[in-house]
Parts: C-alpha cells; structure tokens; sequence
C-alpha cells in the first residue's frame, strides 16, 4: 500500500509540474493594460521563422541582438534584422556592455553592425553581470565610459538610447540613478519596482514559448 501510495504522488507531482510548464511557457502580462508586447533575441533561439511569428499575431516588436563588446557580433543579426523587416515586425538592436572595453570602441562596433533604418526602435544597451568580464570597473569608471557609448550611438541615431538592467547590475553600479535614460527592467513573472523610475519595458517572462521560434523565448511588453 505504502509503495502505491508513493508512485501515486510521483505521478500527481509529475502531472501538477507538466501542468505549471503548460502554463509558463503561454502565460504573458495582461494584454488589457499592455497592448504592445514582444521578443528579444538572439543566435542562441537559432532560425527564426519571421514570417510565422508575425502570422501568430502576438509579437508587436522585436528587439534582437547585434554585438557584444568592441568586436563581437552576433551571427544571426543580418538574418533576425532582415527577417524581421521582412515580415514588417516593429524591430530594434541591442549591444551586451562588457564591463572591460572602452566605451568608444564599443560604440563603433555597433554603429558598423546596425543599419541605420527608418522606424527602427531605440538603441538598448544590455547591463548585466551575467556572461560579462570578471574585472570590475568603479561605478564612476563603468559610467565615464558608458555615457561615451551613449553619446556616440544617440549621435548616429537620433534617439535616445534604452537601458537594460538586472536588479544585481542596478544595485552594484546604480546605474538607474546615474544615468537619465529609459529603462528596460527585468523581472519574471512580478514586475519590477526596483529601478530609479518607473520602466518603459518589462521582461516579464524568460520561458515563453511563439510560434516560428524553437524553445523559449523572452518576453516583453511596452508600458503603455
């Protein structure tokens, strides 16, 4: 009886966890109070079928990843930006700020990766330890050469550029309160109430599953 009873709950623990998986990977913010909702990616969600993501009707814009420090470029970018334009997604560029390359050099990696294109979405600039150099610069260091990023691609662009931040970046380096920027804030499931000023976009889920893209996703929405 006792062994039973055992391979019962493994089985009830096994259905409740498939059940929660089912949930996470469609579960998105209200789409009520934020109507503009969307992606961010990478070459880590491999080929993206662009057209079948504008068909799902759920992506109203695209952030995708184009460099990385001062000469890494991510080698889906031509392809995701493309893509997208193709299938007349709302598109966007990051840049993943590593910690241990001056800011100039960072900023003509990105302005020769980019394409300056019309109605493209604002600049935004990935802050986060995770993946990033071991060295860390000062507070007044990191900002000294991220406000020269800032000025040279705002220059080029003709618009102010997004911050995105993690709670651990924000609370080493402050810079929600040092830097007068939009921010892009990350928080799972709950939003986040920890920056400076309110934000201007959530990534509330890193799980979600669209279709045209293989495994999960991040998602975001647009404060109205």
């Amino acid at each position: 009886m006792t062994a039973r009873r055992a391979a019962i709950g493994a089985l009830v623990l096994v259905m409740l966890a498939l059940l929660a998986w089912l949930y996470a990977v469609h579960w998105k913010p209200s789409e009520s109070r934020y109507p503009r909702q969307g992606i961010d990616v990478s070459h880590h969600q491999g080929a993206i079928d662009w057209i079948a993501v504008a068909e799902s009707d759920q992506v109203d814009f695209a952030y995708i990843k184009a460099t990385e420090g001062g000469d890494h470029r991510d080698r889906r970018f031509p392809e995701n930006w493309a893509g997208a334009g193709s299938a007349e997604i709302s598109r966007g560029a990051y840049h993943f700020f590593t910690l241990c390359t001056p800011g100039d050099v960072q900023a003509r990696n990105y302005i020769a990766t980019v394409p300056k294109t019309p109605l493209m979405l604002p600049p935004v600039i990935d802050l986060e330890f995770g993946g990033n150099c071991e060295g860390r610069p000062s507070p007044d260091a990191l900002v000294v050469e991220l406000m020269i990023f800032i000025r040279a691609v705002e220059a080029h662009y003709g618009q102010q550029v997004i911050l995105y931040l993690t709670r651990e970046f924000d609370a080493g380096y402050a810079i929600s309160t040092r830097v007068p920027r939009r921010l892009w804030l990350r928080g799972l499931v709950w939003e986040p109430k920890w920056g400076a000023r309110p934000w201007t976009i959530w990534q509330a889920s890193s799980f979600r599953s669209v279709a045209g893209i293989k495994g999960r996703v991040d998602w975001n929405v647009i404060r109205p």
